[in-house]
This record gives C-alpha cells, sequence and structure tokens, in this order.
C-alpha cells in the first residue's frame, strides 16, 4: 500500500504597517510595511524558516505581503515557484477600511458586523462567505497540484483575516478568536485519507520560545 501522502502549509501574516499601529482597517488598500519598525518581527520570522525548504509560494499580491515575502526569503528568492495571487488578500472591509474600532464603535451596522462574525458584510465589503470562496478555491488549486502520496511543504504569505478563517475551517474555532500578530502565523499539517486531505494538527509560527527551547 502507497504511504499517506502529507502536506505542510507554513501560513503568516505580513509584517507590521503604520495602519496595524493606528489600528486602522487595512482591507485591500495597499498599505506598505511601516520600516524600520518591522525589521524585528520580519527579522524572527526568517530566522524561524531559514533552515526549511519548499515545494511552492504563495503570497497576496499586495505591497505588504510582497515585501514580507522579500525580506522572509531574501537570498533564496529564486528557489521555488511563487505565485502572487489576489485570492489571498485580506477580506474588502468596504467603507470601513481606514477607520478605527473607536470611531466606529457606536455605529449599529458595525455591531451588527461584529455579532455576526463577519457573516453580514460591511457596508461597500466582503461577507466571510466570499472570503470563504476565494480561499477555498485557492486551496482547491493548491491541493490539485500534491500528489496523495507525496510530501509537499508551501509557505503562504497573507493577511490576518485569511489566517483567521483558515483557522476556523481547519481548527474548529470562531472567525474572531483566530487571530495571529503581524509576522506570525500558523503551520497546517494535512494527511491524505485516500479521498481528501485532511489537517491533523496546527501549531504557532515562529514556535513559542518555551517550545522551540
Amino acid at each position: 500500500m502507497a504511504a499517506a501522502g502529507r502536506l505542510e502549509l507554513v501560513v503568516v501574516r505580513h509584517g507590521v504597517t503604520q495602519w496595524n499601529r493606528e489600528r486602522r482597517y487595512q482591507g485591500q488598500r495597499d498599505i506598505p510595511l511601516l520600516l524600520p519598525e518591522a525589521l524585528p518581527g520580519l527579522d524572527r520570522l526568517r530566522e524561524a524558516l531559514e533552515e526549511q525548504t519548499f515545494d511552492a509560494v504563495h503570497c497576496s499580491d499586495l505591497t505588504r505581503c510582497r515585501q514580507t515575502l522579500a525580506h522572509v526569503v531574501e537570498g533564496r528568492e529564486r528557489a521555488w515557484p511563487t505565485h502572487f495571487d489576489a485570492r489571498l488578500r485580506e477580506l474588502d472591509f468596504g467603507d470601513y477600511e481606514g477607520r478605527t474600532y473607536d470611531e466606529l464603535k457606536s455605529q449599529p451596522f458595525y455591531r451588527a458586523w461584529i455579532d455576526s462574525e463577519g457573516q453580514q458584510p460591511p457596508p461597500g465589503g466582503e461577507s466571510t462567505a466570499e472570503l470563504r470562496q476565494r480561499l477555498d478555491d485557492w486551496f482547491a488549486d493548491l491541493v490539485n497540484g500534491c500528489s496523495p502520496h507525496g510530501h509537499h511543504r508551501a509557505l503562504v504569505v497573507c493577511h490576518g483575516g485569511v489566517i483567521r478563517e483558515l483557522r476556523r475551517r481547519f481548527e474548529g474555532i470562531g472567525f474572531w478568536e483566530g487571530g495571529v500578530v503581524q509576522a506570525e502565523g500558523r503551520r497546517f499539517t494535512f494527511t491524505h485519507d485516500g479521498e481528501r486531505w485532511k489537517c491533523s494538527s496546527s501549531s504557532a509560527v515562529p514556535a513559542p520560545a518555551s517550545a522551540a527551547s
């Protein structure tokens, strides 16, 4: 019997931006990294991944993710096929982009959006169901290129909302519970059960200091 396939997805959030510092919703606004303030987190992430090799790299096409990827794989840019994909963009926050929680918290539509875990789209924006659909399409394309009997590892550079949705799907937690800070993420491990890829474990990237020691 052929060995079961194994797939690792190392999914990381971009580094810190000025709008992150100001706690503004960025969404699909093309905000660059805040430099040099982003460098300590990016350096830590690069160190955590420097011994890793990948079969492919998938990255949101927005500037902050491109910059994060360039720093993390510096010197290894040509080592693996790299795909820049708009399906990995942050949730489109519509009219909330550029606004802060304090500016929005008294608005009934905003409270309804929060309470619905994003199922109700923000004005002019995208629902979590729409985010889910484009990530489903992306993931289906990714696994279609993986042998059910092979071992594969991919690096994915994306956004906080994308990671929240992946954690909701693969870890079974609430959408708002799945946040990660900038320049950190999750390692999802999948095995193929003969019919589909099933997530068997998830862990923090970089590993917590206690786990790494």
